[in-house]
């Protein structure tokens, strides 16, 4: 049996594998339940990264939009 790291079952989710380690993966899949639960937790994990939503903040935005507005002066004198 073929060992499958975590960065095989992530490529295999993002359906980044190539047909042969699809079928591998697919196969092993079937008889190795340890495999199937750290699939289950890796695409759990990668259900809760789509659902997070970042923005920065308001006075973090402002001191960019300063920082450049100064610097477009100096550049103009």
């Amino acid at each position: 049996m073929t060992n499958f790291t975590p960065e095989d079952l992530l490529l295999y989710l993002y359906k980044e594998t190539s047909s042969k380690k699809t079928l591998a993966i697919e196969k092993a899949l079937e008889k190795d339940w340890t495999l199937r639960e750290k699939l289950s937790v890796l695409k759990a994990s990668m259900q809760r990264l789509d659902k997070i939503t970042e923005s920065p903040r308001t006075e973090v935005v402002l001191n960019v939009l300063n920082h450049a507005r100064e610097q477009a002066a100096q550049e103009v004198q």
